[in-house]
């Protein structure tokens, strides 16, 4: 079992910042890909960006230039930099993480992010 927990959310301005974090427990060795996922009101899930055990990372098109993850084997973390955040970025945050192992996926309980025009 991996447990996962978000913080970090807010409201911000557009063209602002803010940095999401999640933290890691439990079985963190069988994690393979973290990832952040974001769900709008009356939208699917969508994937925003990932990052993988082998320092590789990977993002949507819509947030390529403007968000950073990075991820902290050591403290079993995952972050979220967002920059020059827009209107159309405001959704709940989730943070997931895939085993290597049967690729099962765990999520934390998301984070809500508002950025205002």
């Amino acid at each position: 079992q991996v447990q996962l927990v978000e913080s970090g959310g807010g409201w911000v301005q557009a063209g602002g910042s803010l940095r999401l974090s999640c933290a890691a427990s439990g079985n963190t060795l069988s994690i393979k890909v973290m990832r952040w996922h974001r769900q709008a009101p009356g939208k699917q899930r969508e994937p925003v960006a990932s990052a993988n055990d082998d320092g590789s990372t990977d993002y949507a098109d819509s947030v390529k230039g403007r968000f950073t993850i990075s991820r902290d084997n050591a403290k079993n973390a995952v972050y979220l930099q967002m920059n020059s955040l827009k209107p159309e970025d405001t959704a709940v945050y989730y943070c997931n993480a895939q085993t290597r192992l049967f690729r099962k996926d765990y999520w934390g309980q998301g984070t809500q992010v508002t950025v205002s025009s």
